[in-house]
């Protein structure tokens, strides 16, 4: 089973100025791209659940420091990035 995978204007947004100031994560965001098509739940992602206003939202990590927080509409099979940063950014 793959995914799909949509961005929203705010994701798209945040991340061209994520980018800009973390060059080196461009290779690795898209490794995760990758692992989230196949299978979300990849033990390497450390994809889990949010709590309070974020409740309805996963967490991705995309390294130690920065993560990539989606909703997950597993009867659709699609993926809809949100958020991306660190983890102050995003929560």
């Amino acid at each position: 089973m793959s995914y799909i995978i949509k961005r929203t204007d705010t994701f798209i947004k945040t991340a061209k100025k994520f980018f800009k100031k973390h060059p080196l994560l461009i290779d690795k965001f898209k490794d995760v791209l990758l692992k989230i098509e196949e299978d979300p739940f990849h033990a390497s992602l450390k994809t889990h659940k949010l709590k309070g206003h974020l409740k309805d939202q996963y967490s991705i990590s995309l390294d130690y420091k920065y993560r990539i927080t989606v909703t997950i509409e597993i009867q659709d099979e699609v993926i809809i990035l949100l958020d991306i940063g660190s983890h102050d950014e995003v929560y």
